[in-house]
């Protein structure tokens, strides 16, 4: 096989994403589309699955709260229905959580925080393994974050469950490598778009500065000097689902122009 064609992604994968009918996930989920893949997400937004249905109705779609365990597994349980196996978990859901000091974050924010960003990722590996274990190409794809790699003043709960996922991921890979599972994470860095406006928004008011000065704030903080668009985190889902990865496990890969602090 050439390399060309190494680069490109193995045809008719079953794909799973969570929190993927908006945002970085819909993205990865547009783009495996693109391949030919059979592409299931799910998202707790009811008007964002709506949405998505309309724009991809080759894919299925389903309603979810990933902090739920009974919701997370009828998600399994639509997956097996609709195709009958997985090849690519991408374990993306996930909030911004709170942005304040730790002594002002309380203890209901902190606790969904972990729940979502990190509990759900539990689950969803959890149901995934029985089903990427029959799979010639399993692969996990864990999204963290730029913030799993750096301290980030602020947003401590969501820095921490960030670190977390990719604890899990070299875990899962050293677990899983003997089974032929592949399991990596993606690290976002500062990605342009709606949620990143919030963040701004939010950390402006927090330091009590302008959002024109905390954009510039933001992107002097990037050796490229720009954001990252979320096409670029897609691609590379893509590519670790090529032939050209297949030795490819237990990586924290960050796409996001060298955020060097936060």
């Amino acid at each position: 096989m050439s390399i060309v064609k190494r680069l490109t992604p193995y045809s008719g994968l079953k794909v799973l994403i969570s929190g993927g009918a908006a945002g970085i996930g819909e993205v990865i989920a547009a783009a495996y589309l693109e391949t030919g893949a059979k592409v299931h997400v799910c998202d707790v937004s009811e008007q964002a699955v709506l949405a998505f249905r309309e724009r991809y109705p080759q894919a299925l779609a389903t309603q979810a709260d990933v902090s739920n365990p009974a919701e997370v597994k009828r998600v399994f349980e639509l997956q097996r229905e609709w195709v009958n196996g997985l090849d690519v978990l991408i374990n993306n859901a996930g909030i911004a959580g709170p942005t304040t000091g730790i002594e002002k974050i309380t203890e209901d924010e902190w606790e969904q925080s972990i729940n979502i960003n990190l509990n759900a990722q539990y689950r969803f590996a959890h149901h995934a393994v029985p089903l990427l274990a029959e799979s010639a190409h399993a692969h996990i794809i864990h999204i963290s974050s730029v913030a799993g790699r750096l301290g980030y003043a602020w947003r401590t709960p969501y820095a921490a469950t960030k670190w977390a996922i990719i604890g899990l991921m070299k875990s899962l890979a050293a677990e899983l490598g003997d089974r032929d599972i592949r399991v990596n994470a993606l690290l976002p860095g500062i990605i342009e778009g709606p949620r990143q406006d919030r963040v701004i928004r939010d950390r402006a008011k927090q330091l009590g500065i302008s959002e024109p000065e905390m954009l510039q704030k933001t992107l002097n903080k990037i050796s490229l000097g720009r954001m990252t668009p979320p096409d670029d985190v897609a691609a590379m889902a893509l590519f670790l689902c090529s032939p050209a990865a297949q030795n490819i496990t237990g990586q924290a890969i960050s796409i996001d122009g060298n955020v060097e602090y936060l």
